[in-house]
């Protein structure tokens, strides 16, 4: 007994169906069919009723049966399948490729910056929630009230997820009014913290009493992100700083990199391979960032003094002159050697056991994510 026939596919004319015509032009039925390639008459009704693929095996039976090609089985069989296939399915696919292309979702989960997701349309909530805004019609950009929109096409997706979590923490932290009159009062105190690793910790509170904000977030992998400045509001202002490099050096410049686009009322500014062997060349940035490294290693140390340092000592930097340096400047001589790796006057190499560690000391006072601090993932106003 024969199994009713479905109905043929809208998309595309199934083997079966072309069967059944080869069938009625020959007046055969589908015993006769099973006869004549020696199959079990269920095998076929199963192929003509599209239960059962054609294999290449039974495209060759079919090709002598039939007088045509196996190739041409196959092509029908293959041509079919792919009809068949939901095409809501390809939406999805396509759908989960522009949400990663987006964001780094698998380590945002880890990080439990967004809940792990069973489909696209979780994940597409999840990434919608976390960048606050419909991101199947906009591309998530950082709002600044009456500056405008500062835009992150430029940023990878890991610092741009990394920039929002920056925004979500720094939304918690409380700092005084901000008045612009008085960065330069600012400015002092931070630099009177620089001479020794454990007076980083003062950091956030003095930021914080200028009515800056200061957070830290560890960098997403392959990120190279060192700091970011940009603006809740025109009058709260946020210094965000990954401290990727455990150096005192690197603090305080990346901490008075970002103090100075704030002080110069840049936009935004997202700063990655800012310091270490890796910096980005002077030649290949633009002239705000250019102004900014420059302000930040002359509050660090005047440039008149730095320069006759090495007129005096160069080339033999010994840690005791130095040291010694660093006393008369007031401040520790990891931030000098620092500068010199940075200007090339000493190996990076040499020395490094004078770059003092300041990780854990920011950490255990800043509003930290990463490093085994837990924050919730949920931060949204």
């Amino acid at each position: 007994m024969e199994m009713s026939e479905t109905e043929p596919n809208p998309l595309c004319e199934s083997p079966g169906e072309v069967i059944r015509k080869a069938l009625q032009e020959r007046g055969w039925t589908q015993a006769d069919l099973a006869r004549i390639l020696d199959r079990p008459l269920p095998t076929v009704n199963e192929i003509i009723v599209g239960k059962r693929a054609i294999m290449p095996e039974m495209a060759m039976s079919l090709a002598a049966a039939f007088g045509d090609t196996p190739e041409r089985w196959m092509n029908l069989e293959a041509t079919y399948r792919l009809s068949l296939a939901k095409r809501n399915d390809a939406d999805a696919v396509a759908r989960r490729v522009r949400l990663f292309d987006l964001a780094p979702v698998k380590e945002m989960e880890r990080r439990g910056w967004i809940k792990p997701t069973k489909d696209a349309d979780e994940l597409e909530r999840e990434l919608c929630g976390f960048f606050e805004t419909d991101i199947t019609k906009n591309e998530p950009a950082i709002s600044v009230v009456t500056r405008r929109y500062a835009g992150l096409l430029m940023l990878t997706p890991a610092q741009r997820a990394w920039c929002f979590r920056v925004r979500q923490l720094a939304r918690t932290v409380h700092a005084e009014k901000f008045k612009p009159e008085l960065l330069v009062q600012c400015e002092e105190r931070l630099r009177s913290l620089a001479a020794f690793p454990e007076e980083t910790a003062k950091v956030p509170t003095v930021l914080a009493g200028f009515g800056i904000r200061f957070v830290v977030v560890e960098p997403l992998s392959s990120s190279r992100i060192d700091g970011a400045a940009f603006w809740l509001a025109d009058d709260a202002p946020v210094i965000g700083m990954s401290v990727r490099f455990d150096r005192i050096d690197s603090f305080w410049f990346t901490l008075f990199h970002e103090f100075k686009h704030i002080e110069n009322g840049d936009l935004m500014s997202v700063d990655s391979d800012l310091v270490g062997e890796s910096a980005m060349l002077a030649e290949a940035k633009d002239d705000i960032e250019r102004r900014a490294d420059a302000q930040a290693a002359a509050a660090l140390l005047p440039p008149d003094k730095l320069e006759s340092f090495i007129v005096r000592v160069g080339p033999l930097y010994s840690k005791q002159r130095i040291n010694q340096f660093a006393n008369r400047m007031r401040i520790h001589p990891g931030i000098i050697l620092g500068q010199l790796h940075h200007r090339g006057e000493v190996d990076w190499r040499a020395n490094r056991e004078m770059l003092a560690k300041v990780r854990d000391t920011v950490t255990q006072v800043a509003l930290t994510d990463g490093w085994g601090k837990s924050i919730a993932a949920d931060l949204r106003a």
